[in-house]
């Protein structure tokens, strides 16, 4: 399913054009392929509506949260792709489904470290992944079980926020990339 909103300019002069998100995948008995979710902001122009990348343009895909074994935490994974000619920030996510979403890197000592912002590179990814940047959810009112889909929404520095249905994966989940 893909939304289409066209919203007011933001301050600062940045207007949004297109919010396409909610893209999933109902697993079936017997299917290989993993779920899918994706979720798109482009910026339009003011005065035409036409799509410019003078500003970001992020897409978020890949997203999955692991079941957790207990219902204290879950990890959560993305990539933000921005076709953009400039830079974004991802600054925070929130769920209704958790008390708390914070950001981690990995060290190289392999331990999880807090930040306050990922950078999300023009023409470039923000690749959260096992090993390395990555969301913890903690706090949840009801453990997410596989099959399941939490709602997780991404604020940015410059762009308005994105929402995204993340399907719970088995504990044992493995992506293909």
């Amino acid at each position: 399913m893909t939304s289409h909103t066209t919203r007011r300019p933001r301050p600062g002069g940045i207007r949004v054009g297109t919010a396409a998100l909610l893209l999933g995948c109902t697993t079936l008995a017997g299917c290989s392929s993993p779920a899918s979710t994706s979720a798109t902001h482009a910026s339009s122009s003011p005065t035409t509506g036409a799509v410019t990348y003078d500003e970001p343009v992020l897409t978020v895909s890949g997203a999955y949260i692991r079941q957790p074994p207990t219902a204290d935490m879950a990890a959560g994974y993305f990539t933000v792709t921005n076709t953009g000619r400039q830079p974004d920030k991802l600054t925070g996510v929130t769920s209704d489904a958790a008390s708390s979403v914070s950001m981690h890197r990995t060290t190289a000592e392999n331990q999880m470290a807090p930040v306050q912002a990922f950078t999300i590179p023009a023409g470039g990814s923000l690749v959260l992944r096992t090993g390395g940047n990555h969301l913890m959810l903690t706090g949840f009112k009801k453990k997410p079980t596989a099959g399941e889909t939490i709602t997780l929404r991404l604020r940015f520095a410059a762009s308005d926020s994105i929402t995204v249905r993340v399907p719970v994966e088995p504990t044992t989940y493995q992506p293909s990339n």
